[in-house]
């Protein structure tokens, strides 16, 4: 399974990502996690210590080519070594690698940037399932920071600004030729709140998640859901797009 969560900021996918990645982890898959979001909160939702390093500046290395400067990996290192070398291990057996946030006396996360990007062509082969946090809103998700995934879980609120960018994504996904996107329905409140989403974004709803305060409280304490609430009404409903996204995948 290669799946990237995508939506408007504050829609509440990192939390959905992480918490999506442990549960199949604890069902006994080999997990990454990917967080190319510059802002933070996947760590968080996975159960992981916050920080803001990603790959380290001599992962890569510079070279000529049409006499431009580039980047690759340094010499020997594969995706499948910088994941083995850099990835932080997480509960439930997750690893977890990050772009990493601008730093510097001029902001520059050229280095890691170009680094993260090369291990994203370059990833562990289809024993590892891997699950990614996208930067939010609606800017070139899906032939960049998402272009392992092979399903794109648009997460959308039932709010017209939501909604919106929910539609947006799924116009974005169709002129691209992207492959499997659908939306999960969060923080619902009314039954009819998952029509509302498919109707506004024209999108299939793999699943709806319940508004569930113990998100916002596990939030507020920093830590994963997972952990401060595991029988949350959000954990089942996670649990359930887990499921439901395996059926779809399962062969016919």
């Amino acid at each position: 399974m290669r799946v990237a969560f995508v939506g408007k900021g504050g829609a509440g996918k990192s939390s959905l990502a992480g918490t999506f990645a442990r549960v199949l982890a604890a069902a006994g898959e080999q997990v990454l996690v990917l967080d190319s979001d510059p802002m933070p909160g996947l760590a968080l939702s996975l159960g992981v210590p916050s920080v803001d390093t990603g790959l380290p500046d001599d992962a890569v290395e510079e070279y000529q080519e049409g006499g431009r400067r580039r980047y690759r990996l340094r010499s020997g290192l594969t995706g499948q070594g910088a994941v083995e070398q850099y990835a932080v291990a997480g509960p439930d057996g997750v690893r977890f690698l990050q772009l990493g946030k601008a730093r510097g006396p001029r902001w520059d996360n050229s280095r890691p940037h170009w680094a993260f990007q090369r291990v994203l062509d370059d990833l562990p082969g289809d024993d590892w399932s891997i699950v990614g946090d996208l930067p939010g809103g609606t800017r070139q998700p899906f032939m960049t920071w998402g272009r392992y995934a092979r399903t794109y879980l648009v997460v959308v609120e039932p709010t017209p600004a939501s909604l919106l960018s929910g539609r947006r994504l799924a116009r974005l996904a169709a002129s691209r030729g992207t492959p499997q996107v659908l939306a999960v329905a969060n923080k619902m409140r009314q039954p009819d709140d998952p029509d509302r989403v498919a109707a506004g974004t024209g999108l299939d709803v793999l699943g709806a998640v319940p508004f569930d305060p113990a998100v916002a409280e596990a939030d507020r304490q920093g830590r994963a859901l997972l952990d401060a609430e595991p029988a949350a009404p959000a954990v089942a409903a996670v649990r359930s797009l887990v499921e439901a996204l395996r059926s779809r995948e399962a062969p016919s």
